[in-house]
């Protein structure tokens, strides 16, 4: 797989990185910068917004995000995917005030893609 196939909006389904586990639903938009980096922005439950840049080898993409909190820190983390194929992402995601016990999990579906046909 080629870094440039993954361009494109994918639907989110995701935990928390917390013993709850809540879970959320979001959007991941990839696009690649003039250096054939991956961007990513991630829009979560419709309000917060993420960033991060990152890079991909060996069907493995690994994205560097931060996004501002609602009392305005500003936190980090780490997104780690295995691309499946050019249309699903599984991948887990650790932020670095996150509890350390836990990962985030997500798995990404691009859009108009019929999750039903996924096993």
């Amino acid at each position: 797989m080629q870094v440039k196939e993954l361009v494109g909006k994918f639907e989110i389904i995701g935990s928390n990185q917390d013993e709850e586990g809540l879970t959320y639903k979001g959007l991941l938009e990839l696009t690649l910068d003039t250096n054939n980096r991956i961007v990513g922005k991630w829009t979560i439950s419709d309000n917060q917004i993420q960033r991060g840049t990152g890079f991909f080898s060996d069907n493995i993409l690994v994205i560097n995000f931060n996004y501002k909190g609602d009392c305005g820190n500003i936190y980090k983390g780490v997104a780690v995917y295995k691309c499946m194929t050019k249309d699903l992402l599984e991948g887990f995601w650790s932020e670095k005030h996150g509890n350390p016990l836990y990962l985030g999990k997500e798995r990404c579906f691009r859009v108009g893609m019929q999750k039903e046909t996924i096993h």
